[in-house]
């Protein structure tokens, strides 16, 4: 059990690495995590969100889906919220001298 938990959380750490370089399927693989609660982490519906709206400007169309029904299950403030946090992470990442928006 503790090799399967350590084994999610360096997941989830990976692929917060490749969401920092703009990797837009980083981005979804992040969606699902926080919307099922896989990976260790707990299920949020903010944070789902935040990485499908991410995943979806940066091209990937299962993000724009998975962001349409997710937000059908939230309220507007929730909503509004995700989109601040999404904001707020790409222009924490833009001042990263690494940083390439979206990776192809």
């Amino acid at each position: 059990m503790a090799n399967s938990l350590k084994s999610a959380q360096y997941l989830i750490e990976s692929r917060l690495l490749d969401a920092a370089r703009g990797d837009a399927n980083a981005y979804f693989d992040l969606g699902i995590a926080f919307s099922t609660g896989t990976g260790g982490v707990d299920v949020d519906l903010i944070q789902a969100h935040k990485w499908f709206n991410l995943a979806a400007l940066g091209g990937n169309k299962e993000g724009q889906r998975c962001r349409a029904d997710l937000s059908d299950e939230m309220s507007r403030d929730e909503i509004a919220e995700a989109q601040r946090q999404a904001r707020a992470w790409l222009d924490e990442t833009a001042r990263r001298p690494d940083s390439r928006r979206f990776a192809a």
